[in-house]
């Protein structure tokens, strides 16, 4: 194999040997890699401060033996510092790693790559609610593995009405009519929205706090 020169976002670092790191990548063309980083725990490398946790690094890798590369270079591209200043932000931040991770093992997609990225800058962002993040990236792993949200029609494909109340059903995974539902128009349509924007452009519209409680408690029933 040529060598490689990529953006990269760790998703796991195992300890190896006296002084060497196995890395698991995630790369925006090659989808989920596992490099060899020699001599990186040593206090002298040069390699080490390239290949931090929540961050995007350059690295220059060459082929190593079977499927593992050898990485040859390693530059901090963005490091997500804000994230390890909240515990709650850290801890999803995790739980994201761990979700694309595995959905990586799957497929080699460029999508898993820029929803790993949009999330960890959201949650750097300290401006964005954490809820916002949260909800944003439960949906879009569910629209990524194909069990995305009907938005359009209730359970039994009637239009979803302006002005109308609606109950979620787990079973089905659909909204069906109910006079005292508990999620409205309202929850709906910040639910199209979390699904078509950033975080970022979500979290600037008015009055969506209320909504998220509900919201969040829903997608993070997507994928269970």
């Amino acid at each position: 194999m040529k060598p490689l020169r990529t953006k990269a976002i760790v998703l796991r670092r195992t300890n190896y040997g006296e002084a060497d790191r196995i890395l698991q990548l995630l790369t925006p063309d090659d989808g989920k890699i596992s490099v060899m980083a020699k001599g990186v725990r040593r206090e002298k490398s040069k390699l080490a401060g390239g290949v931090e946790l929540f961050a995007v690094s350059d690295v220059s890798l060459v082929s190593g033996k079977g499927e593992i590369w050898t990485l040859t270079g390693a530059k901090l591209d963005t490091f997500f510092a804000h994230i390890m200043t909240d515990y709650e932000r850290m801890q999803f931040a995790y739980e994201v790693i761990k979700q694309v991770s595995r959905s990586a093992d799957q497929v080699t997609d460029t999508a898993y790559y820029t929803l790993l990225h949009t999330a960890l800058a959201s949650l750097d962002d300290l401006e964005i609610p954490l809820e916002v993040t949260v909800s944003w990236f439960w949906l879009q792993l569910a629209i990524f593995e194909g069990q995305g949200l009907n938005l359009a029609t209730d359970v039994n494909g009637m239009n979803l009405v302006e002005g109308k109340n609606y109950a979620f059903d787990t079973d089905s995974m659909s909204f069906t009519f109910l006079e005292n539902g508990e999620f409205t128009t309202e929850h709906i349509k910040l639910l199209r929205l979390l699904s078509a924007q950033s975080p970022a452009v979500v979290s600037k519209v008015k009055d969506v706090a209320p909504l998220l409680p509900q919201v969040r408690w829903l997608v993070e029933r997507l994928l269970s």
